[in-house]
């Protein structure tokens, strides 16, 4: 009997104990410390990496009970990615909430195939930028397709460079896989915007743009509609960037991005490609013996060796 009242009176003690080291552990470091710290949470980071830097950077007094608290609460796994602002005024549990929402950090993602002034418009809805300076400063063609991390506050040069970071990680890597193809990254990149535009399905990539080589080796006009349309610009009826039906007359508009007027690649991209778009630019071969193609009204492509067998794919997949 006396070793059980040990026992219990141990067991009390521990419990005690644990208790004033979780009321401890949950006080703010400093209650009277108004000043605030950007603390950063990595894409993919535990909870047992992100309670050992808040008490390393003094933002909690114990990492056993933040830890326990958020699991406590179950946001161990709600908690963001990004830069949130936090203050040793605050206690375990503010902070713990705190990471699961008021990031100072929002997240955008760019489609494949858009202009810069669309992904402008994102911004500018998103972040408030301002989307004319956004679209005079960026460059197109090398916005890349991908979901970005932006600050709340961030510039424009800032907003850019993130984009530039991943654009050209991406571009090397399809180049890498490509190391006899002298294609200049120029070509490379205004050949994957056209293919961009042209290709609704993934095993048509690489053929048109194998087709627009061998008409550019033949030194006809490749004769994209995409290309108009992003001559002509912002349709305010359609409310649109790329306007649906082309007439006789847009065919005819005085740009260097008109394809049916001019020979070759247009001057600079027409939009911004995907990964898989660049990598079918640079795997395009003019050997192709295909010189037309017409898209059918679910997007598939129909190439042609001939104008005849052109004029037939057009009866049969058009009119």
């Amino acid at each position: 009997m006396k070793k059980i009242k040990i026992l219990l009176l141990f067991t009390l003690l521990i419990g005690l104990c644990m208790y004033f080291v979780y009321q401890e552990g949950s006080l703010p470091v400093d209650k009277k410390n108004e000043g605030t710290v950007i603390f950063t949470i990595n894409d993919g980071e535990g909870i047992n990496s992100i309670s050992k830097r808040l008490s390393t950077e003094g933002l909690i007094r114990n990492k056993l009970v933040f830890y326990v608290i958020a699991r406590q609460l179950g946001i161990e796994k709600k908690i963001q990615a990004g830069d949130f602002q936090l203050s040793k005024k605050m206690t375990a549990k503010e902070i713990a909430e705190k990471l699961t929402h008021g990031s100072q950090d929002g997240w955008i993602t760019i489609i494949e195939g858009v202009r810069k002034e669309e992904i402008g418009e994102q911004l500018s809805e998103q972040f408030g930028i301002d989307q004319t300076k956004f679209t005079e400063t960026a460059t197109e063609g090398r916005l890349f397709p991908d979901t970005y991390r932006i600050p709340k506050k961030a510039t424009i040069p800032a907003i850019l460079q993130i984009f530039e970071k991943t654009f050209q990680a991406k571009f090397a890597a399809a180049r890498s896989e490509y190391p006899f193809v002298k294609r200049t990254d120029r070509d490379v990149l205004v050949l994957a915007s056209l293919i961009e535009r042209e290709a609704k399905f993934p095993e048509d990539r690489r053929l048109i743009g194998s087709i627009i080589l061998k008409r550019i080796e033949y030194d006809w006009p490749i004769q994209l509609d995409a290309t108009i349309q992003y001559a002509l610009g912002y349709q305010r009826k359609e409310r649109t960037w790329w306007k649906r039906d082309l007439t006789v007359s847009d065919l005819k508009v005085d740009s260097t991005y008109n394809t049916y007027t001019r020979n070759g690649l247009p001057p600079a991209p027409i939009c911004n490609p995907s990964l898989d778009s660049i990598k079918a630019a640079f795997a395009a071969d003019a050997n192709t013996p295909y010189l037309y193609y017409v898209s059918d009204a679910k997007g598939r492509i129909h190439p042609a060796k001939t104008l005849e067998e052109h004029n037939e794919n057009i009866k049969k997949y058009i009119q």
